[in-house]
C-alpha cells in the first residue's frame, strides 16, 4: 500500500508467551526491533530521562525505526498547558538525544481539561518555537472534537489522535486534516486488559488503507495482559 503505515506498542516489553514473534537481540528493545519499526515511549510522561538514555535508546535499532515520545504529565496534567516552557525546554533537550529515530512526540490530554483556544494557542506555539517535529495530540475532554478545536491544530501543525474505547464521539478517528495519522488502541472493553477481536482489527486495517498516502502509526496499548504484543503482529498481517 502506498500509505508508509508504522506498527507498534506503547513500550517494548516482550510477554514471555510472545517472545516467539521476535529475534536475537542484546537487548529486550533490540529484541523488539526486529518485529516493529516504531515504538511509543510512555515512560517520559512519568519521569524525565537523560539525553544519553534516549541516544543508547536509538543506537539499539535499525535506522528505519522511530520512537515516539509522551509529553510529561508536568504540562499536560499538572499545569493544564499553562506556564510549560521550563517543562517543554527539559524535555525536548533530553529528547533530541534520540537524533534521527525520533519520529514525534504525543500529548495526552487529562479527559477534564476542556478547550481554552488562547491557552491550546500558547502552548502550541511553545512547542512549536523549540521543536517541528510531528506532534499528535489526544484530548479526551468533548470540547476538543468541534471545528474550532481541528482548526486550532490544523494552524498548529498538530494532529488529533485517534482513540479506543473512544470517550467521546468522533475520539476513534483523527482529525481529517491530521497530517500525522496516530491511532492508540488501549483495549476494550477493558482498557489496557482487553484483547482485540478479528473484527475490530480489520476495522482499523480498512480506517487506515482509507487515510490515503498520508503517514500512519498503530499503538497498541493494551499491555496489561500482553495483547499488545500479539495484536500488532496480527495488524501487521492485515497490512501486509
Amino acid at each position: 500500500m502506498a500509505t508508509r503505515v508504522r506498527i507498534g506498542c506503547a513500550g517494548w516489553s516482550i510477554p514471555r508467551q510472545h517472545a516467539h514473534l521476535f529475534g536475537p537481540g542484546e537487548s529486550m528493545l533490540a529484541r523488539y526491533a526486529t518485529r516493529f519499526d516504531a515504538v511509543e515511549i510512555n515512560s517520559s510522561f512519568y519521569r524525565p530521562h537523560q539525553a544519553r538514555t534516549y541516544e543508547r535508546w536509538a543506537a539499539s535499532v535499525p535506522r528505519g525505526f522511530r520512537f515516539s515520545v509522551k509529553v510529561p504529565k508536568a504540562a499536560s496534567h499538572e499545569r493544564g498547558l499553562r506556564a510549560t516552557g521550563p517543562v517543554l525546554d527539559r524535555f525536548l533537550d533530553e529528547s533530541a538525544g534520540l537524533g534521527g529515530r525520533l519520529g514525534g512526540y504525543l500529548l495526552q490530554l487529562p479527559p477534564g481539561l476542556a478547550l481554552e483556544p488562547r491557552t491550546a494557542s500558547t502552548f502550541f506555539r511553545a512547542f512549536r518555537r523549540r521543536s517541528e517535529a510531528p506532534l499528535a495530540c489526544e484530548p479526551r475532554h468533548a470540547s476538543w472534537f468541534t471545528a474550532q478545536a481541528d482548526a486550532l491544530l490544523e494552524r498548529h501543525g498538530v494532529s488529533r489522535a485517534a482513540a479506543d474505547p473512544a470517550r467521546v464521539p468522533g475520539a476513534d478517528r483523527p482529525a481529517s486534516t491530521a497530517r500525522w495519522r496516530y491511532w492508540r488502541w488501549h483495549g476494550s472493553p477493558r482498557i489496557y486488559y482487553s484483547e482485540y477481536s478479528d473484527e475490530a482489527l480489520q476495522a482499523l486495517a480498512a480506517a487506515v488503507r482509507a487515510a490515503g498516502r498520508q503517514g500512519a502509526w498503530i499503538v497498541f496499548d493494551n499491555t496489561a495482559h500482553g495483547f499488545a504484543v500479539a495484536d500488532a503482529a496480527r495488524m501487521q498481517r492485515l497490512l501486509e
